[in-house]
């Protein structure tokens, strides 16, 4: 693997699977998008766009890529959602069970559907924070239940899932998670304390999964479905922040770039909220 099919350009004795506590796992998959496609090109870019980030975190006074950051090779899926979603369980399985903290780069949000499923596989009592700008609580969507539409319904199925910034959803998915579970865009900006309230709705074990569209499309035009009235990087960062030093971060996922040949800005947003999200954790970890 070339220095830009790793996650920042990090010297090679921090990348070794040995020394290494973080794993990164691209996973371009783009099947199931039904407007803008190029979620498959996503990691690419992120892992790109990730060479070009500074390794000081200044906000942590930390270097987490001392804590070892080794990528994956790439994930590559041509099949079906429901067996791609398999693949992807028995993958970050095999990673969770050599100990490694697991760090999905999508592809579309159905990737993360394989990787909550080992993560409940291995650990007992989580919840699920969805950052998105839709809930995604369709039961089925163009003739398939595992359709990126449908991923908040799939989680939901096997447990608690805290929904923050959406601002887009249909009327069939009105009512399907509990009201106290779910958090607008539009509530976050009338509550100064939305983010406490977020962190008493989850478990002490928390995995999170971050749709990119969760930004205001001011900020972040590279999604498949860009919506406005999104999130900006200081709420966003504001509340990993919070969730990483009250709760125990067991892994997270970052989805559904489309990259933008004409704009690279979005890419290395992706890459550095990446690396802010791992500076928060191991901060705290001690």
């Amino acid at each position: 693997m070339n220095n830009q099919g790793r996650f920042a350009e990090i010297d090679k004795s921090f990348t070794e699977w040995d020394r290494a506590k973080i794993a990164v796992l691209p996973v371009p998959y783009d099947k199931t998008s039904t407007w803008v496609k190029g979620a498959d090109k996503g990691p690419f870019a992120i892992l790109k766009a990730s060479q070009a980030l500074e390794l000081y975190d200044i906000e942590t006074n930390s270097e987490v890529y001392k804590q070892g950051i080794h990528t994956c090779p790439v994930l590559d899926i041509n099949s079906p959602p429901e067996e791609m979603v398999k693949q992807v369980q028995e993958k970050v399985s095999n990673l969770l069970d050599s100990d490694k903290f697991t760090v999905v780069i999508g592809g579309e949000h159905s990737v993360s559907i394989g990787s909550i499923m080992s993560h409940l596989n291995k650990y007992k009592n989580i919840s699920i924070l969805q950052l998105d700008a839709h809930p995604d609580l369709r039961d089925e969507y163009k003739g398939s239940r595992y359709n990126h539409a449908c991923v908040g319904m799939r989680i939901k199925e096997m447990c608690p899932i805290i929904q923050v910034g959406f601002r887009s959803m249909d009327i069939e998915e009105k009512g399907r998670n509990v009201s106290e579970n779910m958090f607008s865009a539009e509530d976050i900006v009338k509550n100064d304390s939305w983010i406490e309230n977020v962190l008493e709705r989850l478990s002490d074990d928390v995995y999170v999964t971050i749709d990119l569209d969760v930004f205001d499309s001011s900020i972040m035009p590279s999604t498949g479905t860009p919506e406005p009235g999104g999130l900006d990087w200081g709420e966003v960062t504001g509340l990993l922040k919070k969730v990483s030093e009250k709760k125990n971060v067991l892994g997270f996922d970052v989805v559904e770039l489309c990259p933008n040949e004409q704009n690279k800005a979005p890419d290395f947003l992706a890459a550095k909220l990446i690396y802010k999200f791992l500076s928060y954790i191991y901060s705290n970890k001690g």
